[in-house]
């Protein structure tokens, strides 16, 4: 259970970095914005609200990467070999993908203007940041 928050947190921290870099990445949550406006509270409750909106589009990240990732891997896995492991950016744009069209249904959108460009690039942000993360020490179960 520790090892699916460690990741939780640290494609949450991901999902930043990449939105932070690229344009066409962006995470938003109306009822996080009306409800600081309601309330008066502008400063710790619209970065508590932040934090919690990429936090809750990691657990979305993270349930599609356990249990769709490894079907479509598998599936592709011909046209993975044929591209010698490039096509696995595809599947990780897919993943993203996927993950912005579940988080249209729940009050925290993730939103990509372009599959090709943004969704590719944020992908391999992504992958290497969670490389990264995965090289620490208790990140990652032994």
């Amino acid at each position: 259970m520790g090892s699916f928050i460690v990741r939780v947190l640290i494609n949450g921290l991901a999902l930043w970095i990449a939105s932070w870099l690229l344009e066409g990445l962006e995470i938003s949550s109306s009822a996080t914005e009306k409800a600081a406006a309601n309330a008066g509270i502008t400063e710790g409750a619209d970065a508590a609200g932040i934090v919690l909106a990429y936090l809750f589009i990691g657990l979305i990240f993270g349930v599609v990467n356990a249990f769709v990732r490894p079907l479509v891997k598998i599936l592709s896995l011909p046209v993975t070999i044929l591209t010698l492991g490039l096509f696995t950016i595809i599947i990780n744009a897919a993943m993203l993908y996927l993950t912005a069209w579940l988080s249209s249904f729940t009050p925290v959108h993730l939103t990509i203007d372009s599959f090709f460009w943004t969704a590719i690039l944020a992908s391999i942000i992504i992958s290497i940041i969670s490389l990264v993360a995965g090289l620490i020490p208790g990140a990652r179960k032994r």
